[in-house]
């Protein structure tokens, strides 16, 4: 998953930036609202966390901006932070385009199931749990399995980019993900990872999964699709 950060306080960015990181999200940070809506005009993120309190274009007027049509993600789930404690300021902030509100100071845990919160609903998923034939990925719980048809479960070990990638593939599923937002929810604006590293996490998961008859197809000039395997 892809998220904007919008957050001038470089100390609390550095913070949240971490914690999304270690949580598996690909996060890119800006300091101010205008640079804000210059990327949400052309790139695309799965959401947005956002300040209020930022200098001259404050949150609130950023908010009400991104939902435009004009702009790349329109619809993307937005969670606001703020100091501000007011009704007033909540009300608004929802009434401008939020879908959710967070007082400083907050505990990252709750941001985090905050955030997994706003994400299900946006994909139209009414549970924590994405599946597909045996497989089960608990997203609050980071745990991957496999489910026997006696109801026994086998846990599958996946490191932080294959969670990703599979995370990816089975909110799309059954339809096929494009290697394009798939390396885009792996690296951000991190491009240290190559486009090449989409097929070594593709390979890595197809070794874990097609043992238990769930395959990973590409799809040519595309992406990549799951499949269930003929028995």
């Amino acid at each position: 998953m892809r998220l904007l950060l919008v957050e001038d306080d470089v100390m609390v960015a550095s913070g949240i930036k971490l914690g999304l990181a270690d949580a598996g999200y690909a996060v890119d940070w800006v300091g101010s609202g205008e640079r804000a809506e210059e990327v949400l005009r052309t790139e695309s993120f799965d959401a947005a966390i956002i300040d209020i309190g930022l200098p001259a274009m404050d949150g609130l007027e950023l908010t009400r901006r991104l939902r435009r049509p004009d702009m790349a993600s329109p619809s993307m789930p937005v969670l606001i932070l703020t100091a501000r404690d007011a009704l007033h300021d909540r009300v608004q902030g929802l009434d401008l385009g939020a879908d959710d509100y967070m007082v400083k100071p907050f505990e990252l845990p709750e941001l985090l199931a905050r955030l997994r919160a706003l994400l299900r609903r946006s994909q139209a998923a009414t549970t924590a749990v994405l599946s597909f034939g045996p497989l089960e990925l608990d997203t609050a719980g980071r745990r991957a399995s496999i489910r026997a048809a006696d109801s026994s479960e086998q846990v599958i070990e996946l490191g932080p980019r294959e969670w990703t990638v599979l995370e990816y593939l089975l909110i799309n599923a059954p339809k096929p993900a494009s290697k394009d937002k798939l390396l885009q929810a792996l690296t951000g604006w991190d491009k240290e990872i190559t486009p090449n590293a989409v097929e070594v996490y593709v390979s890595r998961l197809r070794g874990k999964l097609e043992p238990h008859g769930v395959a990973l197809r590409s799809i040519r000039g595309f992406g990549y699709r799951l499949e269930l395997q003929a028995p």
